[in-house]
């Protein structure tokens, strides 16, 4: 019912020059349109990832960088945003949106191959498609650049019906988008899945923002480093919810730090008919981060992106101050600044580590690796 708009923080409301206080959160009303505002002694930001930054992605629509993206415009610190984990195998289908070709598929003996039956990635890696995520992601990557094709090929046909049988839901699904897997080879493409890096925290789950906490995805709590385990979300969710609850119990500053609030200022804002522009604008991000900032980076395209994210930036600054507010525009928004801060970080981190490649910098620094901070 409600959608997050902004965090209330003293450095915006009320400056309080020892420490920046998190005292709630602007909140729109999406039936009603009504902008309000919620007092909290403490405000949790466990609102997932970014994946919706890319064009391909595993992630559900509502993963547009809302939490991460408040946060830094509140002041919080985020960092290691150039680690986001692509999974190699999205199955590529304009309906199918975000269905995952389970990798206990290429464990059975399914095989990635371009569109002419090739397996590519035997020439990679002597582990063909049981390669690392990383490794693989970059080699479909290669091949689908030199091929000027949009997708390549998984191939499970050889594995007969006994073993397919294991995976039904696999099955019925690409059926349902025309595939008989059993006898077509299975239309796949990189998707992106999982932000290793995120708002900055403590092991207690705490921010650089006084009774602001993050746990989950949006959270950067250094338990990945350049790469993630899939077990390591279940630690993020599950033990960082106990370890939030508990130092939130044991704080006795409960009372409010101030006592009025200001409300939402509506200024001369009007009501827009631009929906339609901000779809596009949406596209155009996450085509923008899947060309110049996907699985294999160089400073140039880094560049270039940088340059064109802060132009819309700009555009959606302009229409920010002179419309009505609309969840629409807030993802759009969010999104924006999620790829702003995803981009900067790549961009600071002059080596290729973990499921960070650069073409410029191929291999990692020599010695302690290196955080990419950005403060808000």
């Amino acid at each position: 019912r409600m959608f997050a708009i902004d965090l209330m923080v003293s450095d915006k409301i009320c400056p309080q020059f020892e420490k920046n206080v998190c005292l709630g959160a602007f909140v729109l009303d999406r039936a009603q349109g009504n902008i309000s505002q919620i007092a909290s002694r403490f405000t949790y930001l466990c609102t997932g990832g970014h994946g919706k930054v890319y064009l391909y992605t595993s992630n559900p629509d509502s993963a547009t960088g809302d939490g991460l993206a408040m946060a830094w415009r509140a002041g919080a610190r985020v960092g290691n945003l150039e680690f986001m984990q692509f999974h190699p195998t999205c199955l590529f289908h304009p309906q199918a949106k975000n269905f995952l070709i389970s990798e206990a598929l290429r464990g059975e003996g399914a095989t990635l191959v371009n569109h002419k039956g090739e397996d590519f990635i035997q020439k990679v890696h002597p582990l063909g498609s049981l390669a690392p995520r990383d490794i693989v992601a970059r080699a479909i990557d290669h091949e689908m650049k030199k091929s000027l094709k949009a997708f390549v090929y998984l191939d499970a046909r050889g594995l007969g019906p006994k073993k397919l049988a294991q995976f039904p839901t696999i099955a019925q699904t690409c059926l349902r988008f025309g595939v008989d897997i059993e006898k077509d080879p299975i239309p796949v493409v990189p998707a992106a899945h999982y932000s290793c890096g995120g708002i900055i925290t403590d092991p207690k789950g705490r921010t650089n923002i006084d009774r602001l906490y993050a746990l989950g995805e949006v959270a950067c709590t250094g338990l990945h480093g350049a790469n993630r385990l899939a077990s390591n979300s279940l630690l993020e969710g599950l033990v960082f919810a106990d370890l939030v609850a508990a130092d939130a119990l044991n704080r006795t500053d409960l009372n409010l730090p101030v006592g009025h609030l200001p409300p939402w200022d509506t200024g001369t804002a009007v009501a827009s008919d631009e929906l339609l522009v901000l779809s596009h604008t949406w596209d155009e991000i996450r085509r923008l981060m899947w060309n110049y900032v996907g699985i294999v980076r160089s400073t140039k395209r880094l560049e270039r992106a940088l340059t064109r994210i802060r132009a819309i930036r700009h555009e959606l600054n302009h229409y920010y101050w002179r419309h009505h507010i609309q969840e629409e525009f807030l993802e759009v928004r969010n999104i924006a600044d999620a790829a702003f801060l995803t981009i900067r970080c790549a961009m600071r981190r002059k080596e290729s580590r973990g499921i960070h490649y650069t073409i410029d910098h191929p291999a990692p620094f020599e010695g302690k690796a290196i955080d990419t901070l950005i403060s808000g």
